[in-house]
């Protein structure tokens, strides 16, 4: 392990669009931001083939096309830009303190803020084929990626209130829509199964599970199986989309830092405060509404403001 302690002003955990957002504004304010990119760098953007909906891109952009202009935006501010994953973390809880960091379980870092982006990560099925099929018809965000099956026919797969949201807005853009049900009773609240219940375009199928995701590189359709009777069927579909929930990637800050009951940071008011001075927290690991690349950057740049205004009050 290392002896050598860097100390920076600003660390940046985190490398999607609320993490580059931050690193712009966290360099133009002279704070030299290090950012550590994690495993994924780009984040979840990145396993999506087209961006259609990001402010900026008249004629649409790929995720990873997007993540590399947000990179090299950030690195002409002067952010250093390092491929590494955050391992352990000692953070103050005074004002003023210095919050230490481990990266690959051998860099040691001290940082008078931190600004965590490390977002949450959609929970798939894990089966061969959709797992292949990610980015050419299998998606686990409707309002990022619903658009591009327009007029067509599409699967859903999740029984709670996200299932039931994914569905009623695809069904105002798809032809038709069906939400594959594992159990005999969908989870959703009444209000939201009266929603789906009442449009015609949407059907529900109980007891029933994706068994293969059909075609070679894009999605032809899904073979479905009752497991109940055990019986297959062949939906024709050309867009599946998993519903079944996210997963914030907070593990790191159990115990620590105040969450909620499902893992996202809490952050306080308006602000991206975390409960310990110094340290923030933007897009998607605090933010389970709305998981738009858009609102991710918007509470990195607010996080970077945080943090200036944070260390402007030290002096």
């Amino acid at each position: 392990m290392s002896d050598t302690i860097e100390k920076l002003k600003c660390l940046i955990i985190g490398s999607g669009p609320a993490g580059y957002t931050a690193a712009i504004y966290a360099a133009r304010a002279d704070m030299k931001p290090i950012m550590y990119t994690g495993m994924q760098m780009g984040g979840q953007l990145t396993t999506t083939t087209e961006v259609d909906n990001f402010p900026g891109y008249a004629n649409g952009t790929d995720g990873t096309a997007m993540m590399n202009d947000l990179q090299k935006q950030a690195e002409r501010f002067g952010t250093e830009v390092r491929f590494g994953l955050v391992t352990k973390v000692d953070l103050s809880d005074k004002v003023g303190g210095i919050h230490k960091v481990i990266v690959d379980e051998t860099k040691h870092i001290e940082a008078e803020t931190i600004i965590i982006c490390t977002g949450a990560t959609a929970k798939y099925l894990g089966i061969e084929s959709e797992q292949r099929l990610i980015g050419g018809g299998v998606s686990a965000c409707a309002t990022c990626d619903g658009f591009f099956y327009k007029g067509q026919d599409v699967v859903v797969v999740g029984a709670g209130d996200t299932a039931a949201e994914e569905a009623t807005y695809l069904s105002n853009i798809c032809n038709k829509v069906t939400i594959l049900v594992r159990k005999d009773f969908m989870r959703a609240s009444k209000a939201m199964q009266h929603r789906v219940n009442k449009t015609a375009n949407i059907e529900v199928l109980y007891n029933t599970e994706i068994d293969e995701v059909i075609g070679s590189n894009v999605v032809e359709g899904v073979r479905a199986i009752n497991n109940q009777t055990k019986e297959t069927t062949n939906i024709p579909v050309t867009g599946v989309f998993i519903a079944i929930g996210h997963k914030p990637n907070s593990d790191l800050f159990k115990g620590v830092l105040d969450m909620d009951d499902v893992g996202y940071l809490i952050t306080q008011g308006k602000s991206t405060k975390t409960n310990l001075p110094g340290v923030f927290a933007a897009g998607d690991i605090q933010d389970k509404e709305y998981r738009q690349a858009v609102t991710a950057a918007g509470t990195g740049c607010m996080a970077a403001l945080d943090a200036e205004r944070y260390l402007g009050a030290l002096e």
